[in-house]
């Protein structure tokens, strides 16, 4: 099962994208997370912001890796604040922190943010579903 976790993005610079995940009632994995009280799930806010850092990262693998595959190496200080809920915006604003190393040693530090806008595009106060720092490396396939 594939999940799309970027609907669209709305802004990029080389160091930073703000993307959007529309959260639909119609998604699939919202029938058994939960049925009486449906959420997206803490860990698709985290590979929302793991996408948006792949569309800064994925030319910058491409040049010091030779690949743009990238996939996520580690995370750390996440914080969770507020659930989203079906009909509501999930938006990621993603920074690449810092990058170093070429080849299979390249790192690319990332900071995100997720916060919830409302179904009538408003921001809503407290808004903050997800925070946290994490780390993209080359995908390191064998025989290749």
């Amino acid at each position: 099962m594939h999940f799309a976790l970027l609907d669209r993005v709305i802004e990029q610079t080389d160091t930073r994208v703000v993307a959007i995940k529309q959260v639909s009632a119609a998604e699939e994995y919202l029938q058994d997370h939960f049925p009486e009280f449906p959420v997206l799930p803490g860990v698709f806010m985290i590979e929302a912001m793991v996408h948006a850092a792949r569309v800064l990262g994925g030319p910058i693998a491409l040049q010091a890796a030779g690949t743009d595959r990238l996939m996520l190496a580690g995370a750390r200080a996440i914080k969770y604040g507020r659930f989203v809920r079906p009909g509501e915006t999930l938006v990621v604003d993603v920074s690449l922190v810092k990058h170093e190393g070429q080849g299979e040693a390249l790192t690319l530090d990332f900071k995100g943010t997720g916060t919830v806008r409302a179904a009538d595009g408003t921001t809503i106060p407290d808004a903050t579903a997800v925070s946290g720092r994490f780390t993209l490396r080359p995908v390191r396939v064998r025989g290749e």
